[in-house]
């Protein structure tokens, strides 16, 4: 799978994934427990994320940084 950008929709248990290829088509749909993120984002090629403005986001965003995922 080559996904480009992630999408994540943060919530307190329950996250949305929504990944896109290079042609902008969406190829990757998921939700799942905070708990399997960084097991599931560990297991993908390097691409961008973009995560929405919340509290956590921070949080987020340094846990990818350490796995050598981009931000956006």
């Amino acid at each position: 799978m080559n996904i480009i950008t992630l999408g994540i929709d943060l919530a307190k248990s329950v996250f949305q994934l929504h990944g896109i290829n290079l042609e902008g088509e969406a190829i990757f749909k998921k939700k799942l427990p905070r708990s399997e993120l960084l097991k599931l984002l560990a297991q993908l090629t390097p691409c961008t994320i973009i995560l929405e403005a919340c509290s956590s986001a921070n949080y987020w965003a340094r846990q990818f940084k350490d796995l050598g995922i981009g931000l956006s």
